[in-house]
């Protein structure tokens, strides 16, 4: 066996390639990621990686330079480090060398290895002296997406503190813009830019989840990029705990994108043999924001898990009685739901315990005598006789103070040792770390499970993990909670088969890759004002597409904004969604009632394309203006929507370019669910009664005048090719 290993690996698939630098049994280095280079010889692969590479004194002594997969110190990278540890201040920079190398499972040892098609390629690593070996898997999967993980193992005989495990993607210097995101409750993932200069753009999630202000993808790419255009490199950490997304610029000119989970102080600590595996680091590549978020999209409908497009129309009750539970009001809104064709009814938060408001029950998860006496079969019954699927929220990972159980067991709550964390909508987080909290609450939610046909469970999280440690000593618990949660849920999917999931947490503030792998949509935000929506529906789709998202058809004056909205305009706004309703349909008139039925026919009928279509998003000057829309994978099919989020300083905004047609194709587009409201006096050409076909050319290329749209409304058309005659 070779004290170390070489090998040189270019992976490719759907347009993309990835050239790995595994060379002189150092770690593993990304020499090229982009656009596919075709088929390349060994003597090619080993231009690529000499002609990357930064000349100099040291490169001259044979000391590597750049950034490996995970970025050594004693290379002299003056960036992150991968690894940051120590065992009580000793082996904190650690050499390590390449020992074997596997490709879809076969070793490898010398030489090049050219693979087309999704690959996994496994690297192992030690440095004895350090008492520590590597374990770094790259995929490139499904959609052209790269991925990466990173396991750490102490072979020592003294525990090893793990501070931080970060990977890193180099990206070219040409790529000097980064795109991410911000935001807060009721207001997720709204985008913001700056330019990558020399230093590091950091950011943290401590929250104990995602968090609604959570980078979600950091995406670095050529200035001035957009939906269409500019190459674009970005990444997304799958973990929904405390994480790091960060991009990197050295005073080299060298350039890196990465992530990893954030450990809190003291929280990792390997005794001998013990292991830590990193979250997954997923890059997407593409030229335009669209093809950046569809090769997620892709990687994400490949699964065997992925759920089907024909997505249940949904109900929530929450906006409709909050608290306020009332078997024959609850069967009547079930009633009055199923007349429309709704298809998934949710009863919400207040069916449990001393639940009669958000300051009492949690975590006593027994339905309520008071309120139901016969128990939930009545309601669920009777959902059921109409032919819909019964729903039920949980809140597994909170406890109120007033509730059975944290009288019985205070030990439970997650706490620092010697306080109790300032208090968040009256409750505070259970720890699903301890073994016996775990078991119960495994067996309270799997009870219920057994006792009624639940198809569905909305999964909510509605506080911040702050100071959230073990007790007796306080150590720090939000690593294993986290993967205690993931945990729950997989063992709860196991036991019931085809039980759905949603991750809710205060609206969208767990929206990763992390938990959708075991989840079957998330819930977008709290705030469902479609003016709002508009915005957080656009960039959620950066990273899933939208059968993951719950959009749902607001109350007509919205319960966070409290803005009146026309039913075409909250119906418009999230039939490109998981579609469903949180309003209370007792308040609704016979006309708001036909028409929401239209538009539940409507997505019933296009669900098919609107939730399995490829996503196109609009550059488009006028900020008045969102467009967008979803197009068949043959190109035949089309939905597009034109959204007035504002007013225009001008009276007609000018043409929207179709993008995502076939250009040698005929199209008819006709508009759908036109809401007459939705146009001043101007009537645009797609309006006409018999609208004659255009050629793709001329839609792509010349577009749809847009004229006099009044702000806040929407008009969908969809567009359809037609034989040439």
């Amino acid at each position: 066996m070779p004290e170390h290993v070489d090998c040189l690996i270019h992976l490719r698939t759907e347009a993309v390639s990835v050239i790995i630098d595994g060379s002189a049994g150092r770690l593993p280095g990304i020499a090229y990621w982009g656009a596919d280079l075709g088929e390349l010889t060994p003597a090619d692969v080993t231009a690529v990686i000499a002609g990357g590479a930064r000349a100099g004194a040291l490169a001259d002594q044979g000391v590597p330079t750049g950034a490996a997969l995970l970025p050594e110190l004693w290379t002299t990278w003056t960036g992150r480090p991968g690894l940051s540890g120590s065992r009580n201040g000793r082996d904190w920079s650690p050499k390590f060398t390449t020992t074997g190398i596997t490709v879809d499972g076969d070793v490898t040892e010398h030489g090049s290895v050219i693979i087309g098609g999704a690959a996994s390629v496994q690297f192992r690593a030690a440095d004895p002296a350090a008492g520590l070996e590597l374990v770094i898997t790259v995929e490139l999967i499904t959609g052209g997406l790269l991925r990466s993980r990173a396991e750490v193992i102490n072979t020592g005989a003294e525990p090893y503190q793990l501070d931080d495990l970060v990977l890193a993607y180099p990206v070219p210097e040409r790529a000097r813009e980064i795109l991410d995101f911000a935001g807060r409750w009721a207001k997720e993932r709204t985008p913001q830019r700056r330019e990558l200069t020399v230093g590091t753009h950091l950011r943290e999630g401590r929250r104990g989840r995602t968090g609604a202000d959570a980078a979600t993808v950091l995406q670095v790419g050529t200035p001035g990029f957009g939906f269409a255009d500019g190459e674009i490199w970005g990444v997304h950490v799958a973990w929904s705990g405390n994480h790091t997304h960060y991009a990197e610029r050295i005073a080299t000119g060298e350039q890196v994108v990465g992530g990893g989970e954030l450990l809190l102080p003291g929280e990792l600590r390997l005794s001998g043999s013990e292991s830590y595996a990193s979250p997954w680091l997923y890059g997407s590549y593409g030229v335009g924001l669209d093809q950046v978020a569809r090769r997620f999209h892709r990687y994400l409908r490949s699964r065997d898990q992925h759920p089907d497009r024909d997505r249940p129309v949904t109900l929530n009750v929450w906006e409709a009685v909050y608290f306020d539970h009332d078997t024959d009001r609850l069967i009547d809104l079930a009633e009055r739901a199923a007349a429309l064709g709704v298809e998934r009814y949710v009863l919400d938060d207040g069916w449990f315990g001393a639940r009669r408001n958000d300051h009492a029950g949690l975590g006593d998860w027994t339905v309520s005598p008071d309120v139901w006496p016969e128990g939930l079969h009545p309601l669920v019954n009777r959902v059921r006789e109409l032919g819909m699927e019964f729903g039920l929220w949980f809140e597994p990972e909170m406890i109120n103070l007033d509730s059975d159980v944290a009288r019985a067991h205070p030990e439970w709550v997650m706490a620092t040792g010697d306080r109790l964390p300032v208090e968040h909508r009256q409750q505070q987080v259970i720890n699903l770390g301890i073994p016996e909290c775990y078991a119960y609450l495994r067996d309270a939610i799997g009870a219920l499970l057994d006792e009624y046909p639940i198809g569905y469970i909305k999964w909510d999280h509605n506080r911040d993990l702050i100071d959230s440690g073990t007790a007796p000593d306080g150590r720090p618990g939000v690593h294993a909670q986290t993967a205690a949660v993931y945990r729950l849920i997989d063992e709860l999917k196991a036991a019931h088969p085809g039980l759905e999931i949603e991750s809710c947490s205060s609206g969208g503030a767990r929206v990763d890759l992390g938990i959708l792998e075991r989840t079957d949509r998330v819930w977008v935000s709290d705030c469902i004002d479609p003016l709002e929506r508009q915005q957080m529906n656009r960039w959620t789709t950066q990273l899933i597409p939208p059968e993951l998202m719950g959009s749902h058809v607001a109350s007509g004056r919205s319960h966070t904004t409290s803005r009146r909205h026309d039913l075409s305009f909250r119906a418009g706004t999230a039939v490109f969604g998981h579609f469903g309703i949180e309003w209370d349909l007792a308040e609704a008139t016979e006309a708001e009632l036909a028409e929401l039925g239209g538009w539940i026919d409507f997505f019933k009928a296009e669900r098919g394309l609107l939730l399995g279509g490829d996503l196109v998003r609009i550059d488009y000057p006028d900020e008045s203006i969102h467009a967008h829309g979803v197009v068949a994978p043959d190109r035949r099919t089309a939905i597009f929507a034109v959204a007035a989020v504002g007013r225009s300083e001008v009276e007609s905004v000018g043409r929207i370019p179709l993008r995502g047609l076939d250009p040698d194709l005929r199209y008819r587009v006709e508009p759908v669910m036109v809401d007459p409201a939705a146009v001043g006096r101007a009537r645009d050409p797609w309006f006409t009664p018999t609208p004659a076909p255009l050629p793709g050319s001329v839609l792509i290329g010349g577009g749809l005048r847009v004229s006099d749209l009044r702000p806040e409304h929407v008009v969908l058309v969809r567009v359809e090719a037609v034989e040439a005659s």
